[in-house]
């Protein structure tokens, strides 16, 4: 039985699995067949803001496939339960030229999604499109880097990572309310695991952010952050005058149909 890729566009977050009928044996006769799930992502935070934006979403996965599953009577579930991910898409705050290497998180507020879980499904995934406008895909980005640290440490992570990036960053604890500020104020973001969210904030442009995921990783008490760095990946870029669509596989790579 062949098997169909579909996604499916919703106004909420939805996390999907499509659980499609698969043959196996050879030849006609004495075959079996077993239920194998796969899985896609879809955040709604991806459809929402300007029209550009939405036509990537548009262009990344077709609305007709959600009326095709449908009338396949193919059943929805949840991605945890699920044994593969085929295909994830997602925003991204910024994505570096040429690398595809991206930052999402910068505005995580407390109670939304985890970056760790957006990271473990992004990563999991067969196949990854991120979608974002013009003006978040540049060479040499800058900006905010999210770090998730233990809260019992933070101070201590914070300070190395400052020393880490002297003079081209400033390490912030982010709040849960109000004013944002180096330690955070009187009620510090807490995320669902119970860390908290350092926001390194580069004031010059960022030169690699493979090199900056790289030394965040060696930092102590850092749990994770935002920087995910994807092999194969493919961006949908969206701006007034139309898509592109671009990837950081070899230019001699032969793209799977």
């Amino acid at each position: 039985m062949a098997l169909a890729s579909i996604a499916i566009a919703s106004s909420n977050p939805l996390y999907s699995s499509l659980t499609l009928p698969t043959s196996r044996g050879r030849g006609g006769g004495g075959s079996t067949r077993r239920r194998r799930t796969h899985c896609l992502k879809i955040t709604g935070s991806s459809l929402a803001g300007g029209s550009a934006l939405f036509q990537a979403a548009h262009h990344t996965v077709s609305i007709a496939c959600a009326s095709e599953a449908a009338k396949a009577g193919i059943p929805l579930g949840h991605y945890e339960y699920c044994s593969q991910i085929d295909f994830a898409f997602d925003d991204a705050d910024i994505i570096e030229e040429g690398t595809l290497i991206s930052v999402i998180g910068r505005t995580r507020n407390e109670g939304e999604e985890s970056i760790i879980q957006e990271k473990s499904i992004l990563n999991a995934a067969n196949k990854l499109v991120f979608m974002i406008t013009e003006n978040q895909y540049k060479s040499g980005p800058d900006g905010s880097i999210p770090v998730l640290v233990n809260s019992l440490n933070w101070m201590q992570a914070a300070e190395e990572i400052d020393d880490l990036f002297l003079g081209d960053a400033e390490v912030w604890r982010r709040p849960s309310i109000g004013i944002a500020g180096p330690k955070g104020g009187d009620f510090p973001l807490v995320t669902k695991e119970g860390h908290n969210v350092l926001d390194v904030i580069f004031t010059s442009p960022i030169l690699s952010l493979n090199e900056v995921s790289k030394s965040l990783d060696e930092v102590d008490g850092v749990i994770d952050h935002g920087i995910i760095s994807k092999f194969p990946c493919t961006a949908v870029i969206a701006s007034e005058s139309g898509l592109s669509v671009v990837d950081n596989l070899p230019k001699n790579a032969v793209k799977e149909p």
